[in-house]
């Protein structure tokens, strides 16, 4: 006889599948509460640096805007000039914040990549231990 035979009942052995698998998906559910509340903070800073990018963006209409006024009023290289200068950073700086704030806030960051994964791996297991 096969030293290695599990001597316990079929009733047993389900039992034991029975709360093994139940196991597993509390395991899995907290992996994906886990993953999601991870997620959702990335969206949160995500929509922070939008929020930033539109001040920045704001304060830079604002700013080119009155170096036009000034510099038309100027007709030359004055106080104007330099605020043109200093409203093209802005704007840039808010162009920057609004797009990696957008890239953020894509759908494809709030998928679950690593719970999927793993109840992958988990179905692979138990399709094995129920051959």
């Amino acid at each position: 006889m096969n030293e290695h035979q599990d001597s316990r009942s079929v009733a047993t052995l389900l039992s034991d599948l029975a709360q093994q698998v139940t196991t597993l998906l509390q395991t899995e559910a907290r992996l994906l509460r886990a993953e999601m509340s991870e997620k959702f903070s990335t969206v949160g800073s995500g929509a922070v640096e939008v929020l930033a990018g539109a001040v920045c963006l704001l304060a830079a209409l604002i700013v080119l805007l009155q170096a036009l006024v000034i510099a038309l009023a100027n007709a030359g290289l004055g106080a104007g000039w330099s605020s043109l200068v200093v409203g093209v950073v802005v704007a840039v700086l808010g162009v920057i914040l609004l797009r990696t704030g957008s890239a953020n806030l894509s759908p494809s960051q709030l998928n679950p990549d690593r719970t999927e994964e793993q109840l992958k791996r988990d179905l692979r297991v138990v399709k094995e231990q129920l051959k």
